[in-house]
């Protein structure tokens, strides 16, 4: 890991004169106060690492890994060898020390880092800085300084560090908790984190099987239109759950557990009846669960069994008028202490920068429309009691 030096950097304070204090006024001792306390949150942070080709590694070809370091905190890092100086206030300085130090240690694993894994690495930083419960805080070194402990999921494949603080959480769930509700946009790694976390049990003997589930909404369960067999039939709408198997595990073993059973990848509609112990059973795109459908899912949990429900509430594509079964589901079931919800949101997602900003904008349009919505019925409402309130004059006695 890293060894470090702190400088505290007060700017604007060199070379200036003293004027006696007789003759300085009550705004200029305002204005010098405010000055001295700005530049005591300045400092810098001297990094070194001591593998010369790991620190390359972490700085990035070009240090385009310190330029996007920069570019998200709002520090200037400039490197020499072995060696970074981080020069900004002391809380940003600190974070970039924590983003840098966890990579560090990465790459000591013998682990490649990227762009996105920086990304994470940074968000993680700044919400132990937020002293959010997650991510924890590991000691480090004799001074008590310690590094970030991201929670991971490893396959034999694989392996997966959380890149937000709502992934640290949603990832220790599954570990504590059997049933867990994940919700919330599309790219935060809901149903992906799901699918490793069910691979990793399986492939340890925790579980003897996985099995994972989606409502067909699309063609309404009835596939009978559709070519081939049931297995052909429904592929289509449960594709995204085969990709995340196969990130997970070798493409001839995911094919031999299919065809022994031990991985059952079945629509929504074929779990009625059965009762699944043993196994993580993993519902995805639940918001498209009818009521119904989402209690007799709920109840098909066995002994020695993991439930995992994903889905997002902004994305219902149920019939107008039809409840969401994972909206009902979340708000009866909120006062049992046993079940837990993960809520990610747009700051979450992983995926390219855009997608962030297509969910703000999405999410920032169905505001706009629920406020037009509530100001009409709020001037409805009006006009009712107004109306009422002129037929009681009008009926009164003269």
């Amino acid at each position: 890991m890293s060894d470090y030096n702190r400088e505290m950097t007060p700017k604007g304070t060199k070379g200036q004169k003293s004027q006696p204090s007789g003759k300085r006024s009550h705004s200029n001792r305002h204005r010098a106060s405010k000055a001295l306390s700005a530049a005591s949150d300045m400092g810098h942070i001297v990094l070194s690492y001591d593998d010369n080709r790991l620190a390359s590694d972490l700085f990035g070809q070009y240090d385009q890994h310190l330029a996007r370091l920069e570019q998200k905190l709002g520090i200037e890092a400039i490197a020499r060898g072995n060696k970074v100086t981080i020069k900004g206030s002391a809380d940003l300085c600190d974070q970039a020390k924590y983003a840098l130090d966890s990579l560090y240690h990465r790459l000591e694993a013998g682990e490649q880092i990227e762009q996105a894994d920086l990304d994470g690495a940074i968000r993680m930083a700044q919400a132990a800085d937020e002293q959010l419960v997650l991510p924890q805080m590991v000691p480090d070194d004799a001074q008590g300084k310690g590094k970030l402990n991201f929670a991971q999921i490893a396959t034999r494949k694989k392996k997966l560090i959380a890149r937000t603080a709502t992934q640290d959480a949603y990832m220790r769930a599954m570990d504590r908790a059997d049933l867990i509700f994940g919700t919330g946009p599309a790219g935060t790694g809901k149903t992906y984190l799901a699918v490793a976390y069910a691979a990793s049990l399986l492939e340890r003997g925790v579980v003897d099987r996985i099995i994972l589930s989606r409502p067909a909404v699309e063609a309404g369960e009835r596939l009978g239109f559709l070519p081939g067999d049931m297995k052909e039939k429904v592929d289509p709408y449960l594709r995204p759950l085969y990709d995340a198997l196969y990130d997970m595990m070798p493409p001839d073993k995911v094919e031999r557990e299919l065809e022994a059973k031990v991985i059952e990848i079945a629509p929504l509609a074929f779990m009625r009846g059965r009762t699944l112990s043993n196994a993580v059973v993993i519902l995805d795109e639940a918001q498209n669960t009818t009521s119904m459908q989402m209690k007799m899912f709920l109840t098909r949990l066995g002994e020695n069994s993991k439930m995992i429900i994903t889905g997002d509430p902004s994305q219902i594509d149920l019939p107008s008028g039809e409840q969401s079964g994972l909206v009902q589901a979340m708000d009866i079931l909120a006062d049992i202490p046993a079940i837990v919800r993960v809520q990610f949101t747009a700051e979450d997602v992983v995926r390219h920068e855009l997608v962030m900003r297509i969910v703000n904008a999405y999410d920032e349009e169905a505001r706009r429309k629920a406020q037009i919505r509530r100001a009409m019925e709020q001037k409805a409402l009006n006009e009712l009691n107004e109306s009422a309130a002129q037929s009681g004059d009008d009926e009164a006695p003269q």
